[in-house]
């Protein structure tokens, strides 16, 4: 059945790359994927899919680092005129853009396959040499792009689709697959709501991936390991205005509170159990030369190579804030805005996946494993739900020739390069239906 697939791939070559650049071209940023996720659905249901969306697939609570009100409502309605699916859109109104498609093949292992579908608030190069714009799929929305890739995953997501829609009869009776189109995943925001929601809770495997991140162009690593677990939050200040000159003793100064807690929060000692990160990246207080600060913002991040060592720079961070506070007599809160965890690869998985990728023969190099350092993927809250429940999990990278970067204003790939992923991930999913005992 591989060479049916493979074949099966090419001959919808064009169709997957249509679905790249019309994702291109309508970016949406995490929470406001209205667009994307109602046409998402619909093809789903076209190719014969049971589709759940917006609540049924997001804990609310459990949503991090939602836009404002008034924000969510200029992007739906943006989204109606760029063509969302009328029917579809409805549910995904107020932030709930998750899209799950399940094909239910009979008893059998579940499979659980995620793309990730959001944008980045980066305007666009609209230069003769970057490929979107000389061919016409450049973004139309100011100040916002596809600079990570996140359309072709969401290409990849759809050509699979489309795999396991036409090969549906040949897999009859050997297992459920989900596929999982998951908002804000920039900010590891998405994650966690969608897990929260139960959509893992019968999953055997789990399966992810990313074009380009540490592969180079015809490269294949079957396993990325060493995802930073993080903490995202924002914290607000307030205290009392004064005249700096003549009653500077009647102010709450809010500038003092913020700037002993990133002193200190700078200062905090590091772990022995692992590498640690904390930022301040931005501080913005008062208003006025001679006036005191009664308001201040301060974001800021921890890392840590272990979720234990991430959670004790948070908590650490967390006392710094409390007692600065205190100590400038000022009320401060805090608003968790994006959080991810540590996982690892399954091994089997890790095997299973460099077999596949070696039979295939579209890749010039394979890699078993590659541990990153620094960044952070909330695919991660998908793989340990998995893995705590006896099922395994992965996370591998497909190579490309990237133009300009990850998070680049000309930030492009080599679109033949999704057809190895869709390629990858429809293989690797027949081949654990099929052999799900033999494992």
């Amino acid at each position: 059945m591989e060479k049916d697939i493979c074949k099966f791939i090419e001959a919808i070559k064009e169709r997957i790359i249509y679905y790249r650049r019309d994702f291109h071209k309508y970016p949406e940023v995490g929470w406001t994927e209205f667009r994307t996720a109602s046409k998402i659905a619909r093809r789903l249901t076209e190719l014969g899919f049971d589709v759940k969306l917006g609540r049924d697939v997001l804990k609310e609570e459990d949503r991090m680092g939602l836009p404002s009100e008034e924000e969510l409502d200029f992007h739906y309605k943006r989204a109606l005129e760029q063509g969302a699916d009328k029917e579809f859109i409805k549910p995904l109104k107020g932030g709930f853009t998750g899209v799950v498609g399940t094909m239910d093949l009979g008893d059998g292992p579940v499979l659980a396959l995620r793309f990730d579908i959001d944008a980045l608030k980066i305007r666009e190069n609209n230069g003769e040499n970057h490929a979107p714009s000389r061919l016409g799929f450049l973004s139309v929305n100011n100040d916002i792009m596809h600079a990570c890739g996140h359309d072709c995953h969401a290409a990849i997501g759809l050509g699979v689709a489309e795999v396991l829609s036409n090969f549906k009869e040949k897999l009859d009776g050997y297992g459920t697959v989900k596929l999982i189109f998951q908002p804000a995943e920039e900010g590891v925001r998405g994650a966690k709501a969608m897990v929260g929601a139960g959509i893992l809770d019968d999953v055997d495997y789990v399966i992810g991936g990313h074009i380009g991140l540490v592969a180079q162009a015809g490269t294949l690593v079957c396993g990325v390991n060493g995802f930073m677990a993080t903490t995202k939050f924002d914290v607000s200040f307030k205290g009392l205005a004064a005249h700096a000159g003549g009653n500077p003793n009647k102010g709450k100064n809010t500038m003092l509170a913020a700037c002993t807690s990133v002193l200190n929060l700078h200062s905090i000692p590091r772990h022995g159990k692992g590498a640690s990160r904390i930022n301040v990246g931005t501080l913005v207080s008062g208003t006025d030369r001679n006036i005191i600060p009664d308001s201040s913002i301060m974001k800021v991040e921890t890392r840590g190579e272990t979720t234990e060592v991430n959670d004790y720079l948070r908590n650490y961070a967390v006392r710094i804030i409390e007692n600065a506070s205190k100590m400038h007599d000022v009320d401060y809160e805090i608003k968790y805005m994006g959080e991810s965890i540590c996982a690892a690869s399954s091994h089997e998985l890790i095997n299973r996946v460099k077999n596949i990728g070696s039979n295939l023969k579209c890749f010039d190099n394979i890699i078993n494993v590659f541990t990153t350092s620094g960044g952070s993927e909330d695919f991660n809250f998908m793989m340990d739900k998995v893995q705590k429940n006896g099922g395994q999990g992965v996370y591998f990278a497909i190579g490309t020739d990237i133009k300009g970067g990850h998070h680049n204003s000309l930030f492009d790939i080599n679109e033949e390069d999704m057809l190895k992923a869709v390629k990858l991930f429809s293989v690797l999913c027949v081949d654990i239906l099929n052999n799900h005992d033999k494992n």
